[in-house]
């Protein structure tokens, strides 16, 4: 069996299009091309791959080599991108995927940082929940990945900063007032003011915090976004004490201890590819 990688992205194209002449178009090559080009690899599997001579209907090993193709064609795509990107020595590009908290907290002095030695490189950031983060980097959509995690659950890459969890509410709010009254510094204030939800919040075990999280009816995932919904007054929020950096003297930040929660920025890059020279100087600045 001689399959051939052009072979697969032929047979793909031909079965997403359902016709010869709509694939050799894409292909640019004549439909007699294009049919060789699916005869042989028939011939080469010991089977057909489509039920008719007009192309619409694959067989059901059709459809399993379909996948197959499709998989083997995507991982090629994604290899000559990667090989063009580390080719760039003098300049390219730098794909970060980050928590919105860590736009605020680490970016800004990391870029500043990066310019002063990489001045022409060009950075995509993008904001994103812990999960996506960590599947854009899989998916190679991203060269470096920053996620949340909790200190006991670090999941994996390299610790960048650990700070603390807490309640962000308006120190004029009904939170804020009942601290002032003398009630305990506790998460089950949270239940006084309605609660802005966003990812970060499941980072607390606490069982009201629970249950807060089942009814609540609004939630964001951008920190800039929450912490306008928090100054306009339509509740309070779970955040990191870094995200009130230079903002509004109205917000507050008050650290429960029942328990005491902490958060962990960690930087993930793949295991299976090596960053280019330039996600190479951004990932040790990090």
């Amino acid at each position: 069996m001689a399959i051939k990688l052009e072979m697969l992205r032929t047979f793909r194209i031909v079965a997403e299009q359902g016709s010869l002449i709509a694939a050799s178009s894409l292909l640019a090559r004549t439909p007699s091309a294009v049919s060789m080009t699916l005869a042989q690899l028939e011939a080469d599997i010991g089977a057909p791959l489509f039920e008719t001579d007009r192309k619409n209907r694959l067989t059901p090993l059709g459809q399993l080599v379909l996948e197959e193709s499709s998989r083997a064609t995507d991982a090629f795509s994604r290899s000559i991108e990667a090989i063009g990107r580390h080719a760039i020595s003098t300049a390219g590009t730098v794909r970060i995927a980050a928590v919105p908290s860590a736009t605020i907290a680490v970016l800004p002095e990391v870029i500043a940082a990066f310019r002063r030695i990489r001045p022409d490189v060009r950075l995509e950031i993008s904001d994103l929940d812990s999960a996506a983060v960590r599947q854009r980097v899989k998916l190679d959509a991203a060269d470096i990945g920053i996620l949340s995690a909790t200190p006991d659950d670090p999941a994996n890459g390299n610790l960048i900063l650990e700070d603390d969890l807490g309640i962000v509410c308006r120190k004029d709010g009904q939170i804020s007032r009942a601290i002032a009254d003398g009630c305990a510094l506790s998460w089950v204030l949270l239940e006084r003011e309605p609660l802005i939800a966003n990812p970060l919040c499941h980072l607390v075990d606490h069982p009201r915090v629970t249950e807060l999280l089942e009814a609540c009816n609004l939630e964001a995932r951008n920190t800039t976004a929450l912490l306008s919904f928090v100054r306009a007054g339509l509740g309070a929020t779970i955040l990191p004490r870094g995200a009130l950096q230079h903002q509004p003297e109205e917000l507050a930040f008050l650290m429960p201890r029942d328990p005491e929660t902490r958060r962990q920025l960690r930087k993930i890059r793949s295991d299976d590819r090596h960053l280019g020279p330039a996600a190479e100087v951004f990932w040790n600045a990090l």
